[in-house]
């Protein structure tokens, strides 16, 4: 089997898979970069677009970035390509957030449906049947979060509550501070809509959708299925990491024909965050994601910057 051909329609797929992740606010906080001569691709940290008042650890950067990072690798492996990825390959570059080599033809394949859920996920913010997940696909998606070396935890009924309890009032938080909602006015979307109590519907937050005028407020299922993605320690790799699992997640759940939306008002307030763990959590798991799973409406496309880092027209 020869190697594809790293020519500009290659390379414009491959990029625009990448772009098509979530990140917060949907500010698409990266920059690409090639290597023509190892054929690699870089990616690096938009100091311009990302939201240092909002997320001053730039945690939310790096769980962007992976979550792109996966996106490529899926565009990569369905090309023909096999992906060698690199976290943190340049201490003394600290923008330099990854970079995925192109090596030479593989003879893998992604996960069924992966690559066309590339294109097709995004996050939901309709109300959602009810109707339970089946054990078996919980256990896929926790399988898929394992493979990047993250936890997938789906939550009893008390974890639930206390999951929905901080992220109420992460969203309060996040409204009255007057230093979050400076950086909402910055957001290439806009701001977020309008306040809403989160017993009766998610927010958008992390790669949402941010049109208050065509998704107002409706009534949330009960009881809503959620899961936290975790890690076992909190660094920036760990960061990278997480966003790539959680990609795994989201389009493998797409794939199955499962909604999702990513609740990302805790996460954004230490005190808050450590809400997130519980009793069935692995001692000293650090949540990095709260993620609302259900069948329902597949909701609207989000706009996604092109493949040069601006917006389709």
């Amino acid at each position: 089997m020869t190697s594809p051909t790293l020519d500009a329609p290659a390379l414009e797929r491959l990029i625009s898979a990448a772009v098509a992740a979530p990140s917060l606010h949907d500010t698409h906080p990266w920059r690409f970069g090639l290597e023509p001569e190892t054929c690699t691709l870089e990616f690096r940290a938009a100091a311009a677009r990302a939201l240092p008042r909002a997320a001053p650890t730039a945690r939310a950067v790096h769980l962007a970035v992976g979550c792109a990072v996966f996106n490529l690798r899926v565009a990569a492996v369905h090309l023909g390509w096999e992906p060698v990825t690199l976290l943190l390959p340049r201490p003394d570059r600290p923008d330099l957030l990854a970079a995925v080599r192109l090596a030479d033809a593989t003879r893998r394949t992604v996960a069924p449906g992966s690559y066309d859920a590339v294109w097709h996920r995004h996050s939901s913010r309709f109300p959602f049947s009810g109707v339970a997940l089946p054990m078996s696909l919980r256990g896929e998606l926790a399988d898929a979060a394992r493979t990047e070396g993250a936890d997938l935890l789906f939550t009893g009924h008390r974890e639930t509550e206390r999951v929905l309890s901080a992220t109420r009032e992460g969203e309060r938080r996040n409204r009255m501070h007057l230093a979050h909602a400076a950086d909402g006015r910055r957001s290439p979307r806009g701001p977020t809509g309008p306040p809403g109590a989160w017993h009766l519907r998610p927010s958008p937050a992390f790669g949402a959708h941010h049109r208050p005028d065509v998704l107002p407020a409706r009534p949330l299922e009960r009881p809503p299925q959620l899961a936290v993605l975790t890690t076992a320690h909190d660094r920036r790799e760990d960061w990278l990491r997480a966003g790539q699992a959680l990609e795994r997640v989201l389009l493998l759940a797409t794939a199955s024909g499962v909604r999702a939306s990513l609740l990302y008002q805790a996460v954004e307030w230490a005190d808050l965050r450590g809400r997130l763990g519980g009793p069935t959590h692995p001692c000293r798991a650090r949540p990095q994601m709260a993620i609302r799973l259900g069948y329902g409406p597949e909701g609207s496309l989000s706009s996604r910057h092109g493949a040069d880092g601006s917006r389709p027209g």
